[in-house]
């Protein structure tokens, strides 16, 4: 219950880390310093079951994953599926997650779906069918495409979301046309709300043909006007949504991670059932 705060995975972030830190380390030691994490790794490809059950060791009881799906149920890769292909590539997918939902430690899987996912018939319905899949699980949806929230659509589509439970995913991202949405502090699932911070590089957001793209995408420091702003927003929504998770993507520069601890002294956050700290020099 409350708000969760963490990470976009946990392999790069400097902050947390020592040079000496191996990277078979990090999880148990991100472990010690937040109580969510997104599976970023599942986006790329679907994990086997012996590496969930991996981390489920090496984190606490009270830990919970934002669990990515992956990219060829969303459309990442253009290809043309038929419904029963889509159903068996689900079924995979849902196969591997199960050792994190048996143990009741998914907080949430969250399906992003690229910036040429605009709103039409043919897309609704891709969203009905992954719905319906995957009734018993908690689905986080989130947009890439502004068509969505256009005047016109926007209360359709927050009362689609609603009707068909998914949790949205609340976006703080840079305004750059058509590939990025806007801000939309709107519930729409009975118990969760996603919150995920992706920086302000308005520059940096769409290709504009850098070959760096993906390095600079990211990068942004929020400041702490920025951070008492969304704190303030994070209070609100409190009062509309019993359970929060806030995820920090901005890690381009190594960022994410100063910017979450910052977020949790605002909220006056302290977390227990953390892993234990191993060694207390990073200024936490």
């Amino acid at each position: 219950m409350g708000v969760k705060i963490g990470l976009t995975g946990w392999g790069d972030h400097p902050a947390l880390y020592t040079e000496q830190t191996r990277s078979e380390e990090k999880l148990a030691e991100y472990g010690s310093h937040f109580p969510v994490v997104e599976v970023d790794t599942a986006f790329y490809a679907i994990q086997p079951r012996e590496r969930y059950e991996k981390w489920l060791k090496e984190t606490p009881d009270s830990f919970s994953f934002v669990i990515k799906a992956f990219q060829q149920l969303t459309g990442h890769d253009r290809e043309s599926r038929s419904v029963q292909e889509a159903r068996d590539l689900m079924k995979r997918y849902e196969e591997s997650i199960q050792p994190v939902w048996e143990k009741g430690q998914i907080d949430c899987l969250l399906f992003q779906f690229p910036p040429w996912f605009d709103v039409r018939k043919e897309n609704i319905r891709k969203l009905r069918y992954i719905r319906d899949w995957m009734e018993s699980y908690p689905l986080a949806l989130e947009f890439r495409n502004r068509s969505w929230f256009q005047e016109g659509y926007k209360a359709q589509t927050l009362d689609f979301m609603r009707d068909q439970e998914w949790i949205h995913t609340i976006c703080d991202e840079p305004q750059a046309g058509e590939g990025s949405v806007p801000r939309v502090l709107v519930p729409t699932h009975p118990k969760k709300t996603l919150v995920r911070f992706h920086g302000r590089n308005i520059h940096g957001w769409n290709k504009n043909g850098r070959k760096d793209w993906r390095k600079v995408r990211f990068l942004y420091r929020y400041n702490a006007e920025e951070l008492q702003e969304w704190a303030d927003r994070i209070t609100e929504l409190q009062k509309k949504t019993p359970e929060i998770t806030l995820l920090f993507n901005n890690n381009s520069g190594g960022d994410a991670a100063d910017n979450a601890k910052e977020m949790q002294d605002l909220l006056k956050i302290q977390y227990h059932d953390l892993n234990p700290r191993q060694m207390d020099l990073f200024g936490f």
